[in-house]
């Protein structure tokens, strides 16, 4: 019988889900759940300086991440190190994402929303779109399905059932984790982050953390569109 919850996030660069549920990641792990990432590129691409070259850049990424994920007790952190810029939602991606879930058996996965393309101020990275939407589409129908990626199920990855997905949603959410006791935390695990630049304002985080926590009466929040196939 299962005994500990499990936790998979998949976003499509390094920062993306510290950014979007690094809070909601602490407290899982706080609470004895074992949470695993799954980066989608390399993030080779991330940065304005000019000396900075392709590779130099996705292996600092790369350090960049396992540091944060260490702070926030995620167990391990696996890339695929697609080509920043990319990624598509294709069934390549797709497969990789359901051997991760198969293999992992997730009770909950947390993804970027797909659904979220643009506003009047930001348009949402393509990559962000394709690694969310690819998730969605493991998570259903393709993990459960035995008809889908057979091949996976001779190498022993039998189809799994994820019970929830998070999508990371800050305009139209549906439900809100209480991260008050972890928002120092995230600002600390974003600030590892250094070539991006994330972090360094930590006001900017905590104000964010805040404005999504006042719907649910929580000092600081992260935000989520939660789909439950338990309902």
């Amino acid at each position: 019988m299962k005994e500990k919850l499990v936790v998979l996030g998949v976003g499509a660069h390094s920062d993306d889900l510290d950014f979007g549920a690094a809070g909601t990641f602490a407290k899982f792990a706080k609470e004895g759940a074992d949470c695993y990432y799954l980066v989608c590129t390399d993030g080779s691409k991330g940065s304005r300086d000019p000396k900075m070259t392709p590779k130099r850049l996705a292996a600092i990424r790369e350090k960049e991440q396992r540091t944060s994920a260490k702070l926030l007790g995620v167990k391990n952190v696996f890339f695929l190190k697609h080509k920043d810029g990319e990624l598509v939602a294709d069934m390549k991606l797709k497969k990789e994402i359901v051997r991760y879930i198969r293999k992992l058996k997730p009770d909950i996965v947390v993804a970027q929303d797909p659904t979220y393309i643009f506003s009047d101020r930001f348009v949402n990275h393509t990559d962000h779109r394709a690694a969310g939407m690819s998730t969605i589409d493991a998570v259903f129908p393709a993990a459960r399905n035995p008809m889908t990626f057979p091949e996976l199920s001779k190498e022993g990855l039998g189809v799994h059932r994820v019970k929830e997905i998070y999508l990371v949603n800050r305009t139209n959410p549906n439900y809100a984790v209480d991260i008050s006791k972890f928002v120092d935390l995230k600002v600390e695990v974003l600030s590892q982050h250094q070539s991006q630049g994330i972090g360094k304002n930590p006001g900017f985080v905590k104000e964010m953390a805040k404005e999504m926590g006042k719907k649910w009466k929580y000092n600081y929040a992260e935000t989520f569109f939660r789909i439950n196939f338990a309902i």
